[in-house]
């Protein structure tokens, strides 16, 4: 291969040069903390009609493998359980988000690397390490192409899924830098996906995950049978960076250090089931909850590419119409926060059964026309990589009050505590698996043995 371009060389030998012995206590924390969010929403998200579908489709057309499907234990190749488990974890924007990158890592490095690990015999030893290379290459290429892919209309993690399960697999199939490097340049053959479901709606964002994961454990396939991929993928003037960012990146090589703090020790659990950057509004909201029949107007600073995704670039912000319109509206999460409806799981599922009234008329559609969405992009200079919600509200007294919420709740700056994160698990899982077969689960994420074989464990997730 010859000398290797210093940012692929780097990223490569993230992946080759991590061991469980070399994880931090703290990114091994945050890597136990991603499972336990990532697979209960797995086991809960089965039952959704994206979700049905999905699987039927895979059932239809499935390679035979080893790798168990999440909720019904079929049993099928690693790239089509991944896929299929994948497309669960992220089917109900209440998965986990990395601030920086704008992205939703977990959905991907922890179904590809259960699925790979029951594939290849191995250990939850072997799955914890796969899980915490991918997570890292996700997110410190994402981090390097904030914000501008999603404020250029990419869905970042539709693309950057792609990085993320090839080296995953590349770590647990225990491939060279050379072979590495293949893997993740042919990733980036498959990366694709735009925001415009914000706009017009369409179930496949909730398969974005399953595409990228499936295509990225595809690569990795691809570069151990021998098929080589351009060198410079990231950096080449038509590389990743340049094409999709718009932008070079140089001198980025000391990105992909192993001597540098682990991006899986800043996950981000959210305690709302829609889009995060809805999340500090939502904070805000509740704080003002007492005084909701007395607001005037709500004047909210939004960044730039927020904006784009939930706010005046969002055909539907003020009239969603479907589910994904109502998970992607800044103006109907702060409305029903502030009325005190909830923002989670079961007020979401509420509206798809027709129990919650949104429609012109509601007091919930009422409030969100008092709402008003400005940009400042000083917000983009003063909080780059972070989702922070600037409030103004009017009440009809005349009297204003002001919030700004910088770190929204789950946050790796204002994290979720055990207790809360362990009742969303509950929550979760219970009308699956009821009580003392979620506990099981729990402990095996928590406190299991490294050395428990992934397919037993994999087989708790079955209901």
């Amino acid at each position: 291969m010859g000398t290797l371009p210093p940012v692929e060389e780097a990223v490569a030998r993230l992946v080759t040069d991590l061991t469980f012995d070399t994880i931090p206590a703290d990114a091994l924390a945050g890597a136990r903390r991603l499972m336990q969010d990532q697979l209960a929403l797995q086991v809960g998200s089965a039952s959704l009609p994206w979700s049905q579908a999905v699987l039927e489709l895979t059932r239809a057309a499935h390679v035979p493998g080893k790798a168990h499907v999440a909720a019904t234990g079929d049993q099928m190749s690693a790239a089509d359980a991944a896929f299929v488990n994948a497309t669960y974890g992220h089917g109900f924007e209440y998965d986990d988000a990395h601030r920086a990158s704008s992205s939703h890592p977990g959905s991907t490095v922890v179904s590809a690397a259960l699925a790979v690990g029951e594939e290849l015999g191995a250990t939850m030893r072997d799955v914890i390490t796969g899980i915490v290379a991918g997570y890292e290459v996700y997110t410190r290429i994402g981090n390097l192409a904030a914000p501008e892919l999603l404020e250029r209309g990419f869905h970042p993690h539709g693309l950057l899924s792609n990085f993320g399960a090839a080296a995953v697999v590349a770590k647990m199939r225990g491939f060279d830098v050379e072979t590495t490097v293949h893997a993740l340049a042919i990733a980036l053959s498959h990366a694709s996906g735009t925001t415009e479901y914000t706009s017009s709606g369409g179930s496949i964002k909730r398969v974005h995950s399953g595409i990228g994961t499936r295509n990225g454990i595809r690569a990795a396939e691809m570069a151990a049978a021998g098929i080589t991929g351009p060198t410079t993928f990231l950096t080449g003037g038509k590389g990743f960076y340049r094409t999709f960012v718009g932008r070079p990146v140089a001198d980025a090589a000391a990105t992909f250090g192993l001597d540098r703090t682990f991006e899986i020790t800043r996950v981000w659990i959210k305690p709302y089931c829609c889009c995060g950057i809805n999340h500090a509004y939502i904070d805000g909201a509740r704080q003002l909850a007492a005084r909701a029949a007395d607001i005037d107007s709500v004047l909210l600073g939004i960044q730039t590419g927020g904006d784009v995704v939930i706010g005046n670039k969002n055909a539907n912000a003020y009239a969603p119409k479907i589910i994904e319109h109502l998970q992607y509206s800044l103006p109907f999460q702060f409305a029903l926060s502030t009325l005190g409806k909830g923002n989670g799981f079961s007020t979401h599922h509420a509206y798809m059964a027709g129990r919650l009234d949104i429609g012109a008329g509601s007091d919930v559609a009422a409030l969100a026309q008092k709402v008003k969405i400005e940009v400042e992009p000083e917000l983009d200079k003063a909080y780059p990589g972070r989702w922070v919600g600037d409030i103004t509200v009017t009440y009809t007294d005349g009297t204003t009050e002001t919030l700004f919420i910088d770190n929204p709740t789950g946050t790796a700056e204002n994290p979720m505590s055990q207790e809360d994160l362990d009742a969303k698990f509950r929550d979760v899982t219970s009308a699956s698996l009821g009580t003392d077969r979620g506990d099981t689960l729990l402990q095996a994420i928590q406190s299991g043995d490294p050395d428990m074989p992934a397919s037993d464990f994999a087989a708790l997730l079955k209901v």
